[in-house]
């Protein structure tokens, strides 16, 4: 329905090509130089900052705690939403349509908030995005616990939320790195996601307690009362400097639509980054789907209570906490591209698992396994990015590495509205046979995906 505030879809980085350098040149963006002038206005010049856990660094301490409270309230919103579109309507196919009307904007909108973010600062848009959701979330709430609420202003505040989400994605990428010194973006990568995946773990169980103890608008006011954390560890760190004016006689700054061209520049001039989107796309096209309106399908007329369908998110969001520890305990992995074609194609075979087995037990254990895989490579993909990317250009190619991962998801949701309303069986074994199909012949046939290491 929405994602958490800051985080970003799985986004390929890797790194670079034979014979390249690290350094910066005409013909390779790379930032590490960028991030670290970047770092050294954004944080204390405290004697050996670059040595220091990111915990140590204030403004990222205060954003991480922040941002752990608001994802803690995300799970009160991922549960009590589709519990609520399910008890108005009873009908899957609304859920996956509700679900696809906030991804296309998403999608739509993430080259623009890519240039936006490189052109006003990262902080400033997540602001402006934090403080939208909590105004949306909570007159919501409002509404259900006045008993008002109508299908189409869900459909409006769902809307809202994909536009949010398109500029807090390339927002919150490039925010980290402000933050934190290059060499310590793998630890506060691994923190953010580790904190992401526990409140992903604890919070689905206790929100479906509340929605069946409290009701749902009680679950949306948590939700709305924890975006104030974040709000407040953003006003604690400093403005970023504004860009000095162009000399007299230089070019003219390039327009919007320029600024997304040298984006999209950025990520088609690398044939690994592409294959790689081809799996991520796959992932997406097949999973996003089958969790998002599948679980809450088979946790109302299957299971019929909401505190099935938190223990099924906290399953999944369990195996991605112990996959990131993993991901973070691996300091110098090998052939990431294969471990990542390997790991999609047995999230596909777990994805027929679950049409298979419609128990509880053998869906949470299934769950698990693929979030053990997802947790794994997310960490390890999660750092490359900033290092990569020439600090300039970071908010532009993220936006268009997240377009390529979720510009399949809208119709990820229909397709799975549209096939729980016939077969919950058939759309996870349809799903998995085709994510699987994807993943292998991708392992077997891609040179490229395969030579990343």
């Amino acid at each position: 329905m929405r994602a958490p505030l800051g985080l970003m879809p799985p986004i390929v980085s890797y790194r670079p090509a034979r014979g390249r350098s690290l350094r910066r040149s005409s013909r390779s963006p790379l930032g590490v130089e960028s991030a670290r002038r970047n770092f050294a206005f954004m944080t204390e010049p405290t004697p050996g900052a670059q040595q220091r856990h990111p915990l140590f660094l204030p403004h990222f301490r205060n954003l991480w705690l922040g941002s752990t409270i608001s994802l803690l309230g995300d799970q009160f919103f991922l549960v009590a939403m589709p519990w609520l579109v399910l008890q108005l309507t009873g009908s899957s196919l609304i859920l996956g349509t509700m679900l696809m009307v906030a991804t296309i904007p998403r999608t739509a909108l993430m080259l623009v908030g890519g240039a936006v973010t490189d052109r006003v600062s990262p902080r400033r848009v997540l602001l402006f995005t934090a403080v939208s959701r909590t105004l949306l979330v909570g007159t919501v709430a409002a509404l259900v616990w006045l008993d008002a609420v109508e299908l189409w202003q869900l459909f409006v505040l769902t809307l809202a939320f994909g536009v949010a989400d398109a500029f807090s994605f390339p927002a919150g990428a490039s925010l980290v790195p402000a933050l934190v010194p290059p060499q310590q973006l793998p630890a506060a990568n691994a923190l953010l996601r580790i904190s992401t995946v526990l409140t992903q773990m604890i919070g689905p169980a206790p929100a479906g307690l509340v929605v069946k103890s409290w009701g749902i608008a009680t679950a949306l006011f948590v939700d709305a009362l924890s975006f104030v954390a974040v709000i407040a560890a953003l006003f604690r760190i400093p403005a970023s400097p504004a860009p000095p004016a162009p000399a007299a006689g230089a070019p003219p700054r390039p327009s919007m639509l320029r600024s997304i061209a040298e984006g999209l520049r950025a990520v088609r001039n690398d044939p690994v980054l592409v294959s790689l989107m081809v799996v991520f796309a796959a992932m997406n096209l097949c999973v996003a789907g089958p969790v998002g309106v599948g679980l809450a399908t088979l946790a109302k007329f299957h299971f019929s209570s909401p505190a099935a369908l938190g223990v099924l998110l906290s399953c999944f969001s369990g195996g991605t906490l112990a996959g990131a520890l993993l991901g973070g305990m691996v300091k110098k992995p090998r052939r990431r591209g294969l471990q990542l074609t390997v790991i999609s194609t047995l999230a596909g075979l777990e994805l027929i698992g679950i049409g298979l087995f419609l128990q509880i037990a053998a869906i949470g254990a299934l769950l698990a396994l693929m979030g053990l895989g997802v947790g794994f490579v997310n960490v390890q993909f999660s750092a490359w990015i900033p290092l990569r990317v020439d600090r300039a250009l970071l908010g532009r190619v993220v936006s268009v590495l997240s377009v390529c991962a979720v510009g399949l998801v809208p119709l990820s949701y229909a397709l799975a509205g549209f096939l729980a309303q016939w077969s919950l069986k058939g759309l996870f074994i349809g799903a998995g046979l085709l994510l699987a199909t994807i993943s292998g012949t991708m392992a077997l046939t891609s040179k490229a995906a395969r030579e990343i290491d």
